[in-house]
Formats: structure tokens, C-alpha cells, sequence
């Protein structure tokens, strides 16, 4: 007879004696357990006591927590987080120099644990470690612990960073602007500087008063990509948190262009890219996870200087705006010379700018009052004219030589292409958490955005060539060139040249080819024998595809922990028990490789206890945080289950395959239909698939009098799909 579900079998260690094996009745009060192991080894006081976990993080074991203890684990009788946070506060304080740097070196790995970070924190632990790193007498390995401590305690969110004085800032900054200082300390001071502007405004200013992009620059030149990491990050994060008044583009009074932002003009002023690109992406180390997401924000959040002018509408009042105008027809036209008379000049102007392409003759002006792309249009046209004015002349003239049913309207096509340009590459868009997409084209050059805009308008003219195109196709031209270029920037381009490279592989055949290949791949779903094999075979498949979610979900998940800005990367694995009875999870120190078993997994959640799941912004975690968090990408993988009493357990999935996974198998799991909106498209490829293997046995394709029969094992049909 197998043991009551309650009972669990432990071994409990304590140093110099046997460990006791007792079963652990998870209805008995902690207290009590803790009291009767205390009289086994005739230990007094066992209110001072508490178990921890022997292996793994070795967390305190709680009353909230104890339900993850599994048959077999090893626990560790040791003084309770209170007493051991008052132990610590008083060693640290000591004279001795080496009590001290034992009880920092144990304080460095307590404080990961939220029970004792509590306990230490309300005995104004924190202010303790502040004032030793003020007081600028620490160094090496003890400083490394002070500081590792300080940030691990920060991290769990009980006290406010507002609270930081200006000289513990003034004192991590320094650290970070000495030419020679130990990598442990340097790593977590950079850390610490980030968490600081990331979660109080009134810190930012004080940071970027201690601390220059000049100076962090520095340290993108080292060899340790860890370091780099950090320096990027902080980057990011005072580029990310600038106040708007930092960030926000100043208008010239004598000539109305827009001056460069303050932190646009220091990035190009350090060399920030040229030193990126050699010292980073070029490498000889590649690139991990965390490096590559922090290229990606800095991508992402350079992008985002052409907000301003993506957004700002052309006024046909403004002579200087009207002057980039005729700029750009004297430029094309330069050759020709210009009539005396006013009504005659009027007359040519207008000739001269329905060659240029735009839609409204008389005042071009008007073209570009819509935003997106506004301005933004304007200067991308005004630089392929100025830098590029070989091709940009051979486009018009060649354009202008045409019938005006063929002609590429070079004005409505450079308007068109910078807003599609702004949709590919999410200008304005807050970066995505966990997202690694960075382009290294676009760290190749100095003005890599109008670059990549010069390269797309001479394909969108070639691809209109191709098309034979003429002024009704205008909008199926531009969905091929979209094509085109996403398709290319999909291959990851290393350079400008290179990108090109990929572009000419994909001229307008090739995108035929490769749509008719795509279709070819997909059966026609339409004819009524398809239909109603389709609706025969429907039942199975979608107990295929509950069976598979669910398989999934025993294997396990790994999630990152939303909202963690610092650098050690954080984890928690999550887990359906083999039995579909209980969900499993707890933290980890890093990304796992395969399953993790259940005994490392601390909490667990049974599934009669689950109420409900919840997706997107109905997500309580999705209303709590910042704005970071809260970009479209993120909103589209969160997910939260809700159990009583009600309490959640959020998640924000890796990609939209896992999100998929996760939803649908909660869904199957409660007995509910799955709804994800994957789960359709990949219905209907399964069926696809099915369909293939029955229609062989049909003659002249037709429909069998009894529906096949249902297998009893649905993973039988060994079926491959996947989401990408």
C-alpha cells in the first residue's frame, strides 16, 4: 500500500552528527517538525532553528514553500533566517578583518534567498553595506562580496533605490571610472548603476552626472565580453530612461533643420559604433544571448532618434523646409535652364515636379503632411540626392523618359518606402524583453538608416522594371519590395555590400518562385472531398494536438524572469507532473539543458486548484510593470494562471511557439477548448499532412462510406510541425 499523498521521506543534516531519516507529515505545523528534529540531537531553542535545502540554491524551507519537498530530499537543519541575519549584521561589524570577509562571503550567497533578505533588510542591513562601501576602505574580494550582497538584496524589491545617497553613487562610479579595477567589482558596479536608472528617476540624473558615454566606452574595448555586456547595457539604460527634455529634438530658429539629440551626437562623437563593431560583433568570441539583446536594444533605441521626424508634418509656409524641395529639383533639372518669367517658371516647376514623382504638382509640399513618415521622407530623399546624386539623377531622369503609365513616381515611392521601412524595423516601438534580433549591417556605418534607404529605392525601381509595372500597381509593387527586403534582412547581412548581394538574389522572379513553391507546399483545401475528409478527421487531430501540448508540458519549460535588468541572467523552470495532477517550478541559476527534474523544482500547484488562465493585458503582471514591458511583442506571450486563493503564476513565454504550447496545454488540461491563434494555422497544416496519407489509398480521390477508424493511441501519427 502505497504512503499517504502527506508523508514524504527525508534525510535531515547536522554537521558532527547522524542525519535523521523521518517522514515529514506536510499537515503537521513546521514548528513541530522542526522541535521533535531539534530533540533528536538534543538541540534547545528550536524557535532559533529553521531546514534548508542540503543541495541547489539551498533555500529556506517556509510554510508557503514546504509543499515542493519531495520523497528523498536531503534537507539541512540551520539557525533561522532572523538569527542568522542578526549574526551576520553583528560578524560584518566587527574588528577582524577576516571575520568580516567570512560573514560578507556568506551574506553574498544568503541573499538570494527572499526569507532572509526580509529578516536582514528590517534590521537595516542595507544601510550597513552602504556605509562600508562609502566609506571607501574595502577592496578586492571583500568589496566583491559587499557589493554582490547589496545588489541581491536590491534585487527582491522591499526597499526602494530612491533611498541611495550621492556618495555611495559617487563611490560605485568611481569604481567604474578607475582605470584599473578587480572585473568582479567593476561587473557588479556597472550593474548597480544600471539598476539605479532603471528604477528611479530621480537617480538618473545623478548617475549621468558621475558617468559619460565616454567613459564607459572604455570598456567595450576589453576582452571580456561579460564586461562589454554591462557597459552596453548601461547605455542602454540612460538612453532608454533620458528625461524628454534630454531626448527631445530642438528646432534651429535660422534654418529650421532639426539639431542632432544630445545622445545621438555623443554616441557619434565616441565612436561608439566603429568601437562596437570591432571590439564586439567582430570579434573572436560569438556572441551570447545577453550580448546580443543588448545590441539589439541599442539597435532599436538608435532607431528610434527618427521618431521626431517621422512624426513631424512639413509646413508648406515654411520657406526653409520648401527650400530642400527645390533643392532636390535643381539637382535633377540642374542642366535646364530656367525660364525668365514668372507664370513660365510656375509652368516649369510644376513640369519639374510631377518627373520628380510627386502626387501633388503645384506644391509638393502637401506630400508630406502625413505622418508616419513626415519629415523623415524629406531628408532621406534630400541625402540619396546630395551623396548618392549619380543614382539619384539616373532614377529620375530614367523615370521621367518613360510613358506616364510606366513611370516609377520617384516622390510617392521615396515616401512610400520610408514609412514601410519604419513598419520593418518598429521606429518609435520600445524594445522587446528577451528579444536578440540585432542587424550587424546597421553597425557598419555611420549613417546606416539612409544607406539601407538608398539600397531600397533602387531595388523598389528595379523591381517595377521587372513588374512592368504602371501607377495602378503601385501598392503591389511595394508589397513585393516589403518581401524583398524582409527577406533579405532575414538572412542577417553583415555589411551594406552584402545586403545588396542578397537583394539581387531575390529579384521579382525569384519572389515567384518562391511563392509558387510556398503554394505548392499546401494542398487545396477548397473541393468538397477535401472539405469533408477535412471534418472527418478534424476530432482526431485536435486530440492529437491536446495529446502533444500536454506531452509538452511534462517535458518542462524554461522562462526568463520578466523585469530582470540586471546582467546575471535569471531562470525558473516550469513543469506538468507525468501524473497531469500538479505543476512544478522553481528558480534557476541558469538556462538548463533538457528536462530538469522535479526534485529541483521548490513550489508546485495542483491542478484542481487552478481557476483559470489569463492572457495578454488581462495579466496582472502586464498592469504592474513599466513601459518597457508593456510593447506589443510582450503582451502577445504573456500568460498567467490563476489558482487559489488567488494567487498567479505569471509567465512570459520565449517565443510564440512556446506560448502556444503553454496555453493551449493549460487549456487542455482544465478540460476547456484550446485557444490560440497558432493553433488553428497549425490545425489545418496537420490535417494538410493527414489528408496526404489517406488520399494515397483513394482511388479517383474519393471520400470512403465509414469514417477511418480512431486509433487508440493518438501519438501514433508521428506528425513534424513547427511554428517558425
Amino acid at each position: 500500500m502505497p504512503p499517504p499523498a502527506d508523508i514524504v521521506k527525508v534525510a535531515i543534516e547536522w554537521p558532527g552528527a547522524n542525519a535523521q531519516l523521518i517522514e515529514m507529515d506536510q499537515k503537521r505545523p513546521l514548528s513541530s517538525i522542526i522541535r521533535e528534529v531539534c530533540d533528536g540531537w538534543s538541540l534547545s531553542g528550536a524557535e532559533q532553528f529553521a531546514l534548508r535545502y542540503a543541495d541547489g540554491p539551498q533555500l529556506y524551507i517556509t510554510e508557503q514553500s514546504r509543499g515542493d519537498i519531495k520523497n528523498g530530499t536531503i534537507l539541512r537543519l540551520a539557525i533561522s533566517p532572523a538569527r542568522a541575519a542578526r549574526q551576520l549584521l553583528e560578524r560584518i561589524q566587527s574588528h577582524s578583518i577576516d571575520a568580516r570577509l567570512e560573514a560578507l562571503k556568506e551574506l553574498a550567497k544568503l541573499s538570494a534567498d527572499p526569507t532572509f533578505a526580509a529578516e536582514y533588510i528590517n534590521m537595516e542591513g542595507i544601510g550597513t553595506l552602504a556605509r562600508l562601501v562609502e566609506s571607501g576602505t574595502h577592496f578586492g574580494e571583500m568589496l566583491a562580496f559587499t557589493l554582490t550582497a547589496f545588489l541581491e538584496l536590491m534585487d527582491h524589491g522591499i526597499v526602494s533605490w530612491d533611498l541611495i545617497s550621492i556618495s555611495f553613487i559617487k563611490q560605485i562610479a568611481g569604481y567604474v571610472n578607475q582605470p584599473m579595477v578587480d572585473v568582479s567589482i567593476l561587473q557588479r558596479s556597472l550593474a548597480i548603476l544600471e539598476s539605479m536608472v532603471l528604477n528611479s528617476h530621480s537617480l538618473y540624473h545623478r548617475v549621468a552626472q558621475e558617468i559619460t558615454v565616454g567613459q564607459l566606452i572604455g570598456h567595450l574595448q576589453v576582452s571580456n565580453q561579460e564586461i562589454q555586456t554591462y557597459a552596453i547595457a548601461l547605455i542602454n539604460a540612460l538612453f532608454l530612461k533620458a528625461p524628454e527634455d534630454r531626448r527631445q529634438v530642438g528646432r534651429c530658429a535660422t534654418s529650421g533643420f532639426c539639431i542632432i539629440r544630445e545622445m545621438a551626437s555623443t554616441l557619434a562623437q565616441k565612436h561608439l559604433r566603429s568601437i562596437i563593431l570591432n571590439h564586439v560583433i567582430r570579434g573572436n568570441r560569438p556572441i551570447k544571448a545577453e550580448m546580443a539583446h543588448q545590441l539589439y536594444v541599442l539597435q532599436v533605441l538608435t532607431f528610434n532618434l527618427l521618431e521626431e521626424r517621422m512624426m513631424t508634418k512639413m509646413d508648406p509656409n515654411d520657406q526653409a523646409q520648401r527650400d530642400i524641395i527645390f533643392e532636390l529639383r535643381r539637382i535633377a533639372f540642374d542642366g535646364e535652364s530656367d525660364p525668365t518669367g514668372t507664370e513660365k517658371r510656375k509652368a516649369t516647376y510644376t513640369k519639374d515636379y510631377k518627373m520628380l514623382g510627386f502626387t501633388n504638382h503645384v506644391n509638393p509640399a502637401m506630400d508630406f503632411t502625413q505622418t508616419p513618415p513626415g519629415m523623415l521622407a524629406l531628408d532621406n530623399m534630400l541625402y540619396l540626392a546630395k551623396v548618392h546624386q549619380d543614382t539619384y539623377i539616373r532614377i529620375v531622369l530614367e523615370n521621367s523618359s518613360r510613358e506616364d503609365k510606366h513611370e516609377c513616381p520617384f516622390g510617392r515611392c521615396a515616401i512610400e518606402l520610408t514609412r514601410t521601412l519604419c513598419e520593418i524595423l518598429q521606429v518609435g516601438e520600445l524594445p522587446n524583453e528577451g528579444c536578440n534580433d540585432y542587424h550587424p549591417m546597421f553597425f557598419t556605418h555611420d549613417r546606416a538608416w539612409e544607406e539601407f534607404f538608398c539600397v531600397c529605392i533602387q531595388l523598389l525601381n528595379k523591381t517595377w522594371k521587372e513588374m512592368r509595372a504602371t501607377s495602378e500597381d503601385f501598392n503591389k509593387v511595394m508589397q513585393v519590395v516589403r518581401e524583398q527586403i524582409t527577406r533579405a534582412l532575414a538572412m542577417k547581412p553583415s555589411s551594406i555590400d552584402q545586403l545588396k548581394n542578397k537583394l539581387r538574389g531575390l529579384n521579382y522572379s525569384e519572389i515567384l518562385r518562391l511563392r509558387q513553391s510556398e503554394r505548392m507546399s499546401q494542398d487545396d483545401l477548397h473541393s468538397p472531398p477535401i472539405i469533408e475528409l477535412r471534418e472527418r478527421i478534424l476530432p482526431e487531430i485536435l486530440e492529437l494536438i491536446k495529446q502533444q501540448r500536454l506531452n509538452r508540458l511534462c517535458e518542462g519549460s524554461c522562462f526568463r524572469k520578466l523585469g530582470n535588468r540586471r546582467r546575471q541572467e535569471k531562470f525558473w523552470f516550469c513543469r506538468l507532473s507525468l501524473n497531469h495532477k500538479v505543476l512544478h517550478y522553481g528558480d534557476l541559476d541558469e538556462s538548463p539543458q533538457g528536462e530538469v527534474p522535479f526534485e529541483l523544482l521548490s513550489d508546485k500547484i495542483p491542478v484542481s486548484d487552478i481557476k483559470s488562465v489569463l492572457t495578454g493585458k488581462d495579466c496582472p503582471h502586464m498592469k504592474e510593470k513599466s513601459a518597457l514591458k508593456q510593447n506589443k511583442e510582450v503582451l502577445e506571450l504573456a500568460f498567467s494562471v490563476l489558482y487559489d486563493p488567488d494567487e498567479t503564476l505569471n509567465f512570459v513565454a520565449p517565443n510564440k511557439y512556446e506560448y502556444c504550447i503553454w496555453t493551449d496545454g493549460l487549456c487542455a488540461l482544465l478540460g476547456r477548448e484550446m485557444g490560440s491563434d497558432l493553433t488553428r494555422s497549425d490545425l489545418d497544416t496537420l490535417i494538410s499532412m493527414e489528408m496526404k496519407l489517406r488520399l494515397l489509398d483513394l482511388e479517383n480521390i474519393t471520400i470512403p462510406e465509414a469514417p477511418p477508424p480512431v486509433p487508440k493511441e493518438p501519438s501514433s501519427y508521428n506528425f513534424t510541425y513547427n511554428y517558425s
